[in-house]
């Protein structure tokens, strides 16, 4: 454990100028404060926040960061409080403190809405100040160096589980690849004990069988480079247990089959060395097709910057180079942690986390714990392609993306008014998968909106999120334009007239937030006819009849300007199409279900509020159902697909549901503009000679 003068002599060695005093009031305050209190390992509990804020010095971060290590667990643990540490140490500290306490019950296990929640706490307070994450990933680093400490194994395997699926990929997601490798290596251990032990121990083998295998390879490079002039350094490693593990995993191979289980390091003297020491690497040794990436030239979004290759050493072995700047190298490394240091004066920086303002605009979308972990996860977890905008704007997305994906990562705006795309210059779906290098134009237009089957193949956190809270205000809005039509049927049914206080004072009696809110609820049968009448005029539900015997709508509501799908289901028994009469089933937190008037369903008495409705003249088509029978002979479905195109039928869904010679009896779904269009297309396949019969379902 660090002594007091060690930990402050660390701080005045990169910055003089620290207040030497306040590091010292906040090592006594934390060994104060802790007392007794003792860890696993039997150390004093002070022993973890000294060592935090070692961390955070080899770092070379601010001196508030220093102090906030050591302070961090006071408030969560002791009887200090926000408020006691602002008077001691100043606002900046207990901040900081308060920000990192909020973060200290992080879990993915079990309860979904506090994990989300904690989830959420761990956003926000990212969000105001990122030191307070730097704080944390070091907190969670010392926790993993003493986790085999814990005696219980169900905990030890929950907290490496949690540091593997939360703390590590925010450790690389900022750049922090060296904290990102050892969380990795150390809840590898705890989670598969028998795989790293086995993994380590072949690795030990292959170590001894080399006799400095990695170090004679270094050196080759090394003299490489230098007779052609470079000045570099060259370090080797061999990859790490969980690193060969998930190579294993991925492409499901065995140990014997991981041939690149090196990994080597050229550090030049600037950015033009780099290249160069890639030129002659390749023309030494033979380079291995579609390894090579450039993250000189297109930085992975954490910022980390570097030259990848793999190479043939040997005509045999296959070996991983990394070539980088010194300057990139510390940057790679310790990531944001680089630009937080005492000579950055405090400069938040901004570009490395252009990802967390897309996790801030998920938190704001997302509406349900599972949906913001799942979002979250997409955001921060996936690896990245690169694509281009046709002026040449970068956006890094996860594999697997599509146009929806970029074009909601350019702008939420643009997303949400989508059509389609042209992929490197050519027309495509907005389904298509995005390539490493792919110029993408998005195509507009001012009266599209987002659609509910885009889920389907959106990819990225922000689009879904984005997507889904597009359909949740506009069905929002759709149920409560219905709702307002039922509310004036009620309305109506009063002894008196309604006023805007009358309708106010509802709102309140309801407990309702607005009149927004109240027709949402009238629409979705959250509340019932009597509850609003009651509200409206109290006293004046008593002496009313039975539902039953209310009397009738006096005028039917109209399906206008309604999306199917959202305040309204057209019901699959009867698949109702305009012109057919057509009554509305409402269930409470469901949206009406549209039914034609004749639809056997509804003679089984289905236990929901019935509303009369009408199509309008507007309303854009339906999907109709028939059945068709065919004879059994050469190119009558194509006679029978022909007819659907002369009359401008698009074909949703065709199945065949019998096979009797002499027919062949299909089932067919097709997009109509109402009821005269599907009649004159049943006419048309009556009169056919490849139709036995036809007729609606």
């Amino acid at each position: 454990m660090l002594r007091q003068y060690e930990l402050v002599e660390r701080v005045l060695a990169y910055d003089p100028d620290a207040d030497e005093a306040i590091l010292n009031r906040a090592y006594v305050y934390t060994v104060q404060k802790h007392g007794t209190q003792k860890r696993a390992s039997g150390d004093p509990y002070f022993s973890h926040p000294v060592e935090v804020a070692g961390l955070m010095t080899e770092l070379k971060l601010d001196q508030a960061t220093v102090v906030t290590a050591l302070l961090h667990d006071t408030v969560e643990d002791t009887l200090a409080t926000v408020d006691e540490i602002e008077r001691l140490f100043g606002a900046d500290v207990a901040r900081l403190v308060d920000g990192v306490t909020k973060l200290s019950k992080i879990e993915t296990m079990s309860d979904n809405e506090r994990a989300a929640e904690n989830l959420r706490k761990f956003l926000l307070a990212m969000s105001e100040d990122l030191r307070v994450l730097l704080v944390k990933l070091a907190d969670r680093l010392h926790n993993m160096r003493t986790l085999h400490f814990i005696k219980s194994e169900e905990k030890r395997r929950r907290i490496a589980r949690e540091t593997m699926d939360i703390y590590a990929p925010l450790a690389e997601r900022v750049g922090m690849y060296e904290y990102m490798r050892e969380m990795q290596l150390l809840a590898f251990e705890q989670l598969e004990p028998e795989a790293y032990a086995t993994i380590s121990g072949r690795l030990a083998a292959i170590r001894s069988e080399e006799n400095g295998q990695v170090g004679a390879i270094a050196l080759e490079i090394k003299q490489a480079l230098a007779e052609a002039g470079l000045r570099v350094e060259v370090s080797g490693r061999e990859k790490h247990p969980y690193s060969i593990w998930k190579k294993m995993a991925e492409r499901h191979v065995s140990f014997e089959q991981i041939t690149d289980i090196m990994a080597f390091r050229v550090l030049t003297e600037n950015e033009d060395d780099c290249y160069k020491a890639l030129g002659i690497l390749h023309r030494t040794w033979q380079m291995i097709p579609g390894r090579f990436k450039d993250y000189v030239s297109t930085p992975k979004m954490n910022g980390y910057k570097s030259l990848h290759t793999s190479l043939i050493y040997n005509n045999a072995m296959r070996v991983e180079v990394q070539i980088k700047t010194r300057a990139m190298h510390e940057t790679n490394e310790f990531g944001l942690a680089a630009h937080w240091s005492y000579k950055q004066g405090g400069v938040t920086p901004d570009g490395q986390v252009g990802w967390l303002r897309d996790l801030l605009e998920i938190l704001e979308a997302s509406n349900d714990p599972d949906e913001l972990l799942e979002n979250t996860k997409m955001a921060i977890y996936q690896d990245r392609i690169f694509a281009f905008t046709p002026k040449g704007a970068l956006f890094q997305l996860p594999k697997g993306a599509t146009p929806i994906d970029f074009a909601f990562a350019v702008h939420t705006n643009l997303g949400a008014q989508a059509v389609g795309a042209k992929i490197n210059g050519r027309h495509v779906p907005l389904r298509t998968p995005l390539n490493n290098g792919d110029v993408v134009e998005i195509i507009k237009s001012r009266t599209s909106e987002p659609q509910l089957s885009w889920l389907a193949f959106a990819v990225t956190g922000k689009a879904r999120a984005s997507i889904r809270r597009f359909v949740r205000q506009k069905e929002r809005a759709e149920v409560a334009a219905i709702g307002r039509k039922l509310y004036e049927e009620i309305v109506e049914r009063l002894p008196g007239t309604v006023g805007k206080k009358a309708l106010a004072d509802a709102i309140k009696r309801l407990k309702m937030a607005g009149e927004e809110d109240l027709m949402f609820a009238v629409g979705s049968a959250k509340v019932d006819d009597r509850q609003v009448m009651e509200a409206l005029m109290p006293g004046s539900a008593a002496n009313l009849p039975d539902p039953d015997h209310w009397p009738k709508q006096k005028r039917a509501i109209a399906v206008r300007g309604l999306t199917p799908g959202m305040a309204f289901q057209l019901a699959a028994c009867c698949h109702p199409v305009p012109g057919d009469r057509i009554v509305g089933l409402r269930r409470p937190g469901k949206g009406v279900e549209v039914h034609a008037i004749d639809c056997l369903n509804l003679a089984n008495g289905i236990d929901a509020d019935w509303i009369d409705l009408s199509w309008d003249a507007r309303t854009d088509g339906a999907i109709g159902r028939l059945r068709a029978e065919l004879y059994n002979r050469p190119g009558t479905l194509a006679e029978m697909a022909g007819i659907f195109a002369k009359n401008h039928a698009n074909v949703v869904n065709l199945e065949m549901t019998q096979r009797e010679n002499p027919f062949h009896t299909y089932e067919v779904d097709l997009e109509v503009r109402d009821l005269a269009h599907l009649t004159r297309i049943i006419s048309a396949l009556r009169a056919s000679d490849a139709v036995a019969q036809a007729e609606r379902i």
